[in-house]
């Protein structure tokens, strides 16, 4: 017994993604709106699972993702946070940063 499979696998797409299934679901998100993520694949043309779309278009394709170092405000927040809570609470800190998806490490 185990949980559903989010799709049927047959006929995915796998690997990495090339710069026109970007465009593709950049431009029926900005069109329809994300919507339900089961269905989206299909009406938007791709060949990947609903899964696969959320993932790519929340952590690369979101418009509003902030990409790169951290800026020098970003930095002393980081620090203040560290004096404050320490390393226990580290992960806390992305409460504080806006939307930044990832380190420059």
């Amino acid at each position: 017994m185990g949980r559903a499979p989010c799709c049927n696998k047959n006929g995915l797409k796998k690997g990495p993604w090339t710069p026109e299934e970007d465009l593709m679901l950049t431009n029926y998100i900005q069109t329809h709106g994300p919507g339900n993520w089961r269905t989206l694949p299909k009406n938007a043309g791709l060949q990947r699972c609903g899964k696969s779309c959320r993932l790519r278009w929340t952590n690369y394709l979101r418009p509003d993702i902030k990409r790169g170092r951290f800026s020098f405000e970003e930095e002393e927040t980081i620090i203040q946070l560290h004096s404050v809570l320490g390393n226990k609470y580290v992960f806390d800190f992305a409460k504080f940063l806006s939307k930044k998806v990832q380190t420059p490490f």
